[in-house]
């Protein structure tokens, strides 16, 4: 089929149905807020064939830097930066000619980002029904880590009704800090919200600050528990900070990326360390 063919929204879900089951490349989306405003961040290397999702509605695009090569019913229009222009509602098939940062800018005061999506983009059934079984696919392979934070509350003299009360306790929560746009909340496979990046993380790289002067961050706040961490909390004077133990998957294709997590004994204890010296 050639690019200038694809016309029907069920031709782009037949070929959307065969590149899922391709190896994905990476393509971080960055979330960013201002007064009303979300920007949504796309970053698509040279050499991609990429498949929006569809737009809900008419909004800003602002493509930063690159060109990629649009279908638009029979024609193929070229897309090259700098360029700032309103969108359609609809979907994007595209080849992308340089590597492009591509931003969508929508009028909202939301910052829940699945709400977001619910709200501007509509997934193809195709994409949603690959989404769900990776999803149920997760959840069986962290069983295991669910089991084992059960046990480490057990252990600990607590109930999970009281941690959970904790955990959600805002008077200790503070925003994530400016300059750490990589890191993202979203729905975890292991236990309610759980950290994800936008881009790959290297092993040994720090991830960002998880408690700052007492106060929490969403990395003290969302990480999830896991037997076989991906990630550590560390010692920063009176604060605590995230690094990588291992190398961290970020947005792929469309989805997630790898979910962030810590082993909570290890946790524990170094917030136990910080205490006895405050």
């Amino acid at each position: 089929m050639l690019m200038g063919e694809i016309q029907k929204l069920d031709e782009i879900e037949q070929m959307e149905a065969q590149m899922l089951q391709m190896p994905q490349v990476d393509c971080p989306v960055v979330h960013h807020f201002g007064p009303g405003i979300y920007m949504r961040e796309v970053t698509l290397k040279a050499g991609t064939l990429a498949i929006g999702h569809a737009q809900r509605f008419e909004h800003l695009n602002i493509v930063l830097t690159g060109s990629v090569a649009i279908v638009d019913g029979h024609e193929v229009k070229t897309i090259k930066a700098p360029l700032i222009y309103v969108g359609k509602p609809g979907r994007k098939v595209g080849y992308v000619l340089e590597d492009t940062v591509w931003l969508n800018v929508y009028s909202t005061n939301e910052t829940d980002i699945e709400k977001l999506e619910e709200m501007f983009l509509d997934k193809s059934e195709t994409f949603q029904l690959h989404q769900q079984a990776q999803i149920k696919l997760d959840h069986d392979v962290r069983a295991a880590d669910r089991e084992d934070f059960k046990r480490l509350v057990a252990d600990a003299g607590f109930t999970e009704e009281i941690v959970r009360q904790q955990s959600e306790n805002e008077e200790d929560q503070i925003p994530m800090p400016d300059g750490y746009p990589n890191v993202t909340v979203r729905n975890s496979a292991i236990e309610g919200k759980g950290i994800f990046l936008s881009f790959p993380s290297t092993a040994g790289s720090i991830i960002g600050p998880a408690r700052i002067d007492g106060k929490r961050t969403p990395l003290g706040r969302y990480t999830n528990h896991s037997m076989t961490p991906n990630a550590r909390f560390i010692r920063n004077g009176a604060d605590i900070w995230m690094v990588a133990l291992k190398d961290i998957e970020g947005c792929k294709g469309g989805d997630h990326g790898e979910e962030v997590t810590v082993d909570y004994k290890q946790s524990l204890q170094l917030i136990g360390e910080i205490e006895c010296q405050a």
